[in-house]
């Protein structure tokens, strides 16, 4: 089997490319999830990683689960089938949820279905104009199964998260930054520019002040207000007597570049 997710490093920078053009990098079906699992585990091992970029190669991002593949689920067992999503698919947004590096997503074509909720995976989306969304999975008479339902709402809020939901319908890329979706659109020729340098950006900054603060964030998600400002404390404590800060802040009184070492 053909590797589908290409694994490229340059400086503290790590790019993942789903390399399945033909079956428009598609999740299911193949080695996917095990490739991701696989290079997640290799960025948490590898200090030198300070942002990662996920994007699609060919005309799609990801069209999710390959169609193609979902017959052979009616005949399944009831509980082989539950084991195979909770083995399978649905281990992808626990890894990516609790990746502590910063993941941007460069929505290059369509992401629909479990490839719209990939995107909804990572900490930051942005698209090339030709990007298109959907979440497809009612078309198919089937649910989220991936995280979807819990991802959606929490990025353009409930009622719009249940239009796409319900209806299956494909929005194109300035609409889904006008709701929040992605938070740029640009040229296709633009589109891995502008993913570096947000990436760039990120890498700049103390990694250890990056990665307590996207913990922070993705708690806020499901934590009660009191509880994140105990974890906030927690944490401040330990960016405080960070090396890093004490260079921040020196490098900030003495108006020079900082030197970070993580």
């Amino acid at each position: 089997m053909n590797e589908f997710l290409k694994y490229e490093q340059q400086g503290g920078i790590v790019t993942l490319t789903m390399s399945d053009p033909e079956r428009r990098n598609a999740l299911t079906g193949n080695n996917a999830v095990p490739e991701f699992l696989a290079a997640i585990d290799r960025i948490h091992a590898d200090h030198s990683v300070r942002a990662v970029i996920l994007t699609g190669s060919g005309s799609a991002f990801s069209s999710g689960g390959n169609v193609r593949d979902m017959g052979r689920y009616a005949e399944m067992a009831p509980m082989d089938l539950r084991r195979e999503y909770r083995l399978g698919i649905q281990k992808l947004p626990l890894a990516l949820f609790n990746l502590e590096v910063p993941v941007i997503a460069a929505v290059n074509g369509a992401a629909i279905g479990a490839g719209l909720d990939l995107a909804c995976m990572c900490d930051i989306r942005i698209a090339a104009q030709e990007a298109r969304f959907a979440e497809s999975f009612v078309k198919l008479g089937i649910i989220p199964g991936d995280g979807g339902a819990w991802l959606l709402p929490r990025i353009i809020g409930l009622s719009r998260a249940t239009e796409l939901t319900l209806t299956g319908q494909t929005i194109d890329a300035r609409q889904a930054q006008e709701w929040n979706l992605v938070s740029r659109v640009l040229p296709q020729a633009e589109l891995m520019d502008a993913a570096r340098a947000i990436a760039q950006s990120i890498a700049d900054n103390p990694p250890h002040a990056v990665r307590l603060a996207k913990r922070l964030l993705r708690e806020s998600l499901h934590t009660r207000l009191d509880t994140l400002l105990e974890m906030s404390a927690a944490f401040q404590v330990l960016a405080h007597q960070n090396t890093d800060h004490h260079e921040a802040v020196a490098a900030f009184i003495e108006k020079r570049p900082p030197q970070f070492r993580g």
